[in-house]
């Protein structure tokens, strides 16, 4: 099944985000060649799609899961909640309805 993992950014998360991104990017590469990925990203904390110093207010990855549990497990261990990036992260299942 497919879930939504929506990561709550920190103030001033840009310095944590810069430290932690090339094992945050593996994890996500990982699920890609696994087939799992249906889409991930940040989400500017200005409307850019280079915000710069401004940095970024969350993330959001949607990607296939045996179950709950797992997603959460994995997001549990993303290099982003364990450098204080997030101040939070929230999974629920998801049912992508488009594109079909």
């Amino acid at each position: 099944m497919l879930y939504s993992i929506i990561g709550h950014d920190v103030e001033n998360s840009l310095p944590g985000r810069k430290q932690a991104r090339p094992a945050h990017l593996a994890r996500l590469q990982q699920l890609l060649d696994e087939g799992r990925l249906v889409v991930a990203g940040p989400n500017p904390a200005i409307d850019s799609d280079n915000p710069g110093d401004a940095g970024f207010t969350g993330s959001v990855v949607i990607a296939e899961f045996a179950s709950l549990e797992e997603a959460q497990a994995w997001a549990d261990a993303d290099p982003y909640l364990e450098v204080g990036v997030y101040s939070s992260v929230t999974v629920k299942p998801f049912k992508q309805v488009f594109p079909n």
